[in-house]
């Protein structure tokens, strides 16, 4: 019996012994035979199976499914020259990071070593003593100190002025004092300059040019002939400044006095005006700028209009002038009132006309009436014998 047919045998016996109904004992015999079986099996015939069996031989798998032909092996070859190149390419810019690396670090120690030698020779120069005519050194605050020490704090003091000269007035008082009645304009005008009175315009082919607003001729008259003192406080350049104030002024007839960026104060980026170096009574004073944060300092005496960008149909100036001319003839005693009530409104000049047109009305009315109140008792006095 072959051992196959021992295995399927066992098999049926062991697995379903009640369907085939083989006796206990036969069942038994049955297994121990196919446990011989396999025992001898395993022990002779494998080892002869296994030098009779031939080494399997390699497949390539990859081979099989990507078959190298000629192109692709050309193909392979460029990828190669490619990857060649790139790392080429790598090195190359590799090697010029680290000398511009080496380019960088060699023009900072010149700079740095140049800003040492610079500041060596300004602490020479600002730091040393000052000198009378025969050359003897001149005894200061800082003598007793060593003498290192004595430089430095020095240069520290001269670098603190300079900044102080950028930050605040170039001067404490900033006009002259009031001259005696009845020379003295009673009130003081602080202008603006810069879109206020002008509206600067530049361009490539004229460069800067200035753009008179509409009627400023007329209310720079109009003001100064109104016991106003006209002062042109801008917080722009003199020397870019002073000469359209002198096509505008030519023979100084209505502006007093001309203020410049220098006796402003340097604040946050902002160049604020402090009116109490006017040398005047704040009661009397009336600053018209656009910009608020130039008049932080005092601003219930700001009259703060809109930024003017060059309109041709602007009428701020004419009725800014009645305003003010209104302000003069009321003999009104501070003027910070009348602007803190006009302080309120985004446009000022547009609320004075709004109140102007209402005191029109009022009069015409008025008029109305006492034209009517004669006819009335014409008509009356018949019957009452009056």
């Amino acid at each position: 019996m072959s051992l196959r047919k021992v295995l399927f045998l066992t098999r049926a016996v062991c697995c379903n012994p009640v369907k085939l109904q083989v006796p206990k004992l036969l069942r038994q015999n049955i297994c121990l035979l196919s446990v011989n079986c396999a025992r001898t099996y395993s022990t002779e015939n494998i080892g002869d199976k296994n030098k009779n069996e031939k080494v399997p031989e390699k497949v390539d798998i990859l081979g099989r499914f990507f078959p190298q032909t000629p192109g692709n092996v050309q193909d392979a070859q460029e990828v190669k020259k490619e990857q060649e190149k790139f790392e080429q390419e790598q090195k190359e810019k590799n090697q010029e990071n680290e000398n511009s690396w080496r380019r960088m670090k060699i023009g900072f120690a010149v700079f740095g070593g140049a800003m040492t030698v610079m500041g060596g020779c300004m602490v020479i120069e600002m730091g040393a003593p000052r000198r009378s005519d025969d050359g003897t050194p001149l005894e200061d605050e800082f003598s007793h100190l060593p003498l290192p020490l004595q430089y430095l704090r020095r240069t520290w003091k001269e670098l603190t002025f300079y900044e102080k000269m950028i930050k605040e007035p170039s001067r404490e008082k900033l006009l002259p004092d009031t001259l005696p009645p009845p020379y003295q304009p009673t009130y003081t005008l602080v202008l603006e300059f810069t879109d206020v009175l002008v509206h600067p315009d530049w361009t490539y082919q004229t460069g800067w040019r200035f753009k008179k607003r509409p009627g400023v001729d007329q209310f720079l008259q109009t003001v100064a002939n109104s016991d106003y003192e006209v002062v042109i406080f801008t917080s722009e350049n003199a020397f870019m400044i002073y000469p359209v104030l002198e096509k505008l002024d030519p023979e100084n007839k209505f502006i007093s006095y001309k203020l410049f960026r220098d006796s402003t104060h340097f604040i946050d980026g902002v160049h604020v005006k402090n009116l109490e170096g006017l040398n005047r009574d704040l009661s009397k004073v009336i600053v018209v700028d656009w910009n608020k944060e130039a008049t932080k300092f005092q601003p219930e005496n700001a009259l703060t209009l809109k930024k003017w960008k060059g309109a041709d149909d602007d009428t701020a100036l004419l009725d800014l002038a009645n305003l003010l001319q209104t302000i003069a003839m009321s003999n009104v005693t501070d003027v910070r009132e009348v602007l803190r009530y006009y302080g309120q409104f985004d446009d000022p000049i547009a609320a004075f006309r709004e109140n102007q047109r209402r005191l029109m009305e009022q009069m015409a009315d008025r008029e109305k009436e006492t034209q009517e109140q004669p006819l009335a008792r014409s008509w009356l006095r018949p019957f009452t014998r009056r």
